[in-house]
This record gives structure tokens, C-alpha cells and sequence, in this order.
């Protein structure tokens, strides 16, 4: 498993802060975040949390996945690669 782990369910109220706060506990952080859409800076339920080692991530997964933080159910996992979902479209279509 990798330093870096995936964070759902998270209160949307929840700040990058909280996280920090909250998995602490669990080892030294790297890096918090919570996911924000784009479009209008709102919580989008998510986020990453990045330990300094292995050992670390997998106690924090073991600590935290089906607790209650801030009121919701958290679903903790290892952070996976994005997947490609393709690129692009839209655009111009020659003259249609």
C-alpha cells in the first residue's frame, strides 16, 4: 500500500484543517486535502490525506474507515491512480 489515502463521506463543511486535525492521530502528515469543485470552491464529499510512510496510511485506514467525523460515515481506502477517462471533446466540428 502507498502513503496516500482516499477520504469519503466526508461532512461537507469539512476543511483541509479538519483532516489534518483529525488524522493526525494516525502519524505525521504530509499533505490534507479536501476536493473542491471547480466551478463554485464547494466541498465535493472527498479527499486525500498523505502520510510520511506506508505504516502510517495503513493505521490510519485501519482507525478510521466506518467512524463518524463531523456527524457522516467515512469510507477510508488506499488512494488509487485516476483513471483515464478519455480526453477532451467539444471543440470545433467543421462547419456543422
Amino acid at each position: 500500500m502507498g502513503n496516500k489515502i482516499f477520504v469519503g463521506g466526508l461532512n461537507w463543511d469539512a476543511t483541509d484543517d479538519d483532516l489534518r486535525d483529525a488524522f493526525g492521530a494516525s502519524g505525521t502528515i504530509t499533505d490534507a486535502v479536501v476536493v473542491k469543485d471547480r466551478d463554485t470552491g464547494r466541498s465535493r464529499g472527498f479527499g486525500f490525506v498523505t502520510y510520511s510512510s506506508d505504516e502510517e496510511a495503513n493505521a490510519a485506514v485501519a482507525k478510521f474507515n466506518g467512524e463518524d467525523f463531523m456527524g457522516r460515515k467515512l469510507t477510508v481506502n488506499e488512494a488509487r491512480q485516476r483513471e483515464d477517462r478519455g480526453g477532451g471533446g467539444g471543440g470545433y466540428r467543421g462547419g456543422r
